[in-house]
């Protein structure tokens, strides 16, 4: 059956059993990829994946035994508050706003674990701290694939893992944690510092662990200490809200097992993860679809909802093909499993953005909540009100729209005497605590005193806003509100502290809620807001091309409801024109358009429909 396109874009979409719940998730890397290196690369990167369909992201947050955020653990331990990279800026702060900006849950990935280095003889960590140094059974550093280890059984390692990840929940609001093939995790090899040793000559009546770090018994002991680990792990993360989620992406297991003692096959059975994501990093569709099959053949009935694949898409000059990536994904369907994780970003814009156009044509082409929010939107999409936005500002005062560029895409401003302000109002959907942006691009000419002021069931908040303060750039957070259901004016922006020969700038202000403090409330509806224009009038529809993908054709119907003239050309993923369609005078009603593809190579082509006041684009995927 065709949908019609117009008819989502008009109408919300209510969480019913029909709403689609899927894991749709991502890392985000700081290695072979620019984007944590510019708050403009992090915010064009959210848009790209929330218009893709993306609704989790895994942002690393410790690499290489360094934070890539702001710590004063590491500050105080090593007198390095965050990779020398990134000094100055807080990428996770930056990340998470973007991210829950656009209804997408920050979930922070602690890449490195137990690690301490990678090919640095331990580098800082172990150089401070000699004693939290893995050793093996001949006293040398633990070093396996070029990665140094600190002991994961060592309780001072774990206390300092555990600091740094409670560090970010108690400083951010993000929605869990995530630990990989390294956290928890230690090589088989390891085991042999002397505290470890000590606990296990403690529990063993003085006796040395076995020689052979194979031994069956020793493996289980190593891997029980990690276990133990995790839940307490577990319990610190939990303390701090029942809604954190604990996400573990390990090795597959029994190979994770038998090098790493991930005994992830104890993670899955006791409930210590809720959020399960193997890595079946494999380079051709047949292992692929063996370690699939291997890895959900471990996961019992119970549990098989926390059950999302791990799936690489990007490694150095690797980037997956199209035919193995499709292969791929129709497999995990046909499996019954609601979602997969992949490695990583870079992968979706590779070659002019084919593999991004693929998920999105084929697989991400509706809204979908996260599978584990028993079936509400627990992130929902900040609330954006323009200063054009006459249906919900007002204003006071002799106010003036400037081509000083803004949200979108000025702004206005006053340098009135007599008293001006500027009103918000925004429709909260659930009574719950909100934070409250503003958006601004620092200009001298600004006043260094805006007074805003934040209304809320408990009254007024006044803040004194300085607009020309470059560290005030884009969405800034200036109060929070808790809000009843339904529209309010919450913020007001006046002129009452104006400098003269100042301007007052008024630009968009923003609400989104915050889950520190209100983690329970309940949102009902998912705006489907990054998929489809609201601007095609309801005379003029255009439907889903079919079939799609296509080989050799597909046709794409429209229809009408006046006679008029239709021009309809043909792009090529890198926005270049590869064909006129047509142009043409067509009667009232319906009328297909066929599209053909001898003599085109594979790939995400744009059919682009034009007509006095309509404009649209449909996708098509080309497979030969």
């Amino acid at each position: 059956m065709r949908k019609a396109l117009w008819i989502i874009c008009f109408l919300p979409i209510l969480l019913s059993a029909q709403t689609k719940t899927e894991f749709r998730a991502v890392w985000l890397t700081n290695v072979d990829s620019p984007v944590l290196f510019t708050d403009k690369n992090i915010t064009d990167a959210m848009n790209y994946l929330a218009e893709k369909g993306f609704n989790v992201i895994f942002p690393v947050v410790w690499n290489k035994g360094y934070t890539l955020y702001p710590s004063q653990v590491m500050q105080d331990r090593f007198n390095t508050p965050i990779w020398s990279t990134f000094a100055g800026r807080d990428p996770l702060k930056k990340i998470i706003l973007e991210a829950h900006r656009l209804g997408i849950e920050v979930i922070p990935w602690f890449e490195f674990g137990f690690s301490s280095s990678y090919s640095l003889n331990g580098g800082h960590i172990i150089n401070k701290y000699p004693s939290w140094a893995g050793r093996k059974n001949d006293g040398s550093l633990l070093v396996k694939n070029g990665f140094d280890w600190m002991a994961g059984t060592n309780p001072e390692v774990q206390d300092f893992m555990i600091s740094i990840i409670t560090e970010v929940l108690d400083n951010y609001d993000v929605d869990g944690v995530q630990g990989d093939d390294r956290l928890p995790a230690m090589p088989v090899e390891g085991g042999y510092d002397s505290v470890t040793v000590a606990i296990y000559k403690s529990e063993n009546g003085g006796a040395n662990p076995p020689t052979n770090f194979w031994d069956a018994s020793w493996k289980r002991w190593r891997a029980n200490k990690l276990n133990n680990f995790f839940r307490r792990m577990k319990d610190s993360v939990k303390v701090r809200g029942e809604h954190l989620i604990i996400s573990a992406a390990p090795s597959n297991y029994p190979w994770g097992y038998d090098e790493y003692l991930q005994d992830s096959k104890t993670w899955v059975d006791s409930s210590i993860v809720e959020n399960f994501i193997p890595q079946l990093y494999r380079y051709d569709y047949t292992s692929y679809a063996n370690e699939l099959i291997n890895a959900s053949n471990l996961v019992p009935a119970s549990q098989k909802h926390i059950f999302f694949p791990g799936m690489l898409t990007k490694a150095g000059s690797y980037v997956i093909s199209p035919s193995f990536f499709i292969q791929s994904m129709n497999l995990n369907r046909s499996r019954g499993l609601k979602g997969e994780c992949f490695f990583f970003y870079e992968s979706f814009t590779a070659n002019g953005g084919l593999l991004g156009d693929t998920l999105r044509t084929l697989y991400y082409n509706e809204p979908a909540l996260v599978p584990y929010r028993n079936g509400s939107n627990f992130r929902p999409a900040a609330q954006v009100v323009n200063e054009d936005d006459l249906l919900n500002t007002e204003k006071q005062g002799n106010w003036e729209r400037v081509p000083v560029a803004g949200f979108n895409p000025q702004i206005y401003w006053t340098n009135d005497t007599a008293d001006a302000w500027f009103d918000y109002y925004l429709d909260a959907k659930a009574a719950a605590w909100y934070d409250i942006y503003v958006y601004n691009i620092p200009n001298f000419a600004f006043t260094q005193f805006a007074r805003y002021t934040i209304y809320d069931v408990n009254g007024e908040q006044t803040i004194l806003f300085d607009q020309r303060n470059t560290a005030n750039n884009t969405w800034v957070k200036i109060g929070e509100a808790y809000l009843n259901p339904g529209r309010s004016r919450v913020l007001r922006a006046d002129n009452s502290q104006l400098e003269v020969g100042k301007y007052l700038l008024a630009d968009a202000a923003m609400m989104m809620v915050n889950r520190k403090k209100s983690p329970d409330a309940v949102f009902t509806t998912v705006e489907n807001e990054h998929s489809y224009s609201n601007n095609a009038p309801r005379n003029f529809i255009v439907y889903d091309a079919y079939p799609n993908p296509f080989n050799p054709s597909t046709t794409v119907t429209f229809s009408h409801t006046e006679s008029r003239v239709v021009r309809a050309e043909l792009y090529n993923a890198l926005g270049q024109r590869i064909a006129l369609l047509t142009d043409e005078f067509y009667s009232a009603g319906e009328h297909a358009l066929r599209i053909d593809g001898l003599g085109l190579t594979s790939g995400i082509y744009f059919v682009n429909f034009q007509s006095e006041d309509f404009q649209k684009s449909v996708k098509v995927l080309l497979l030969k």
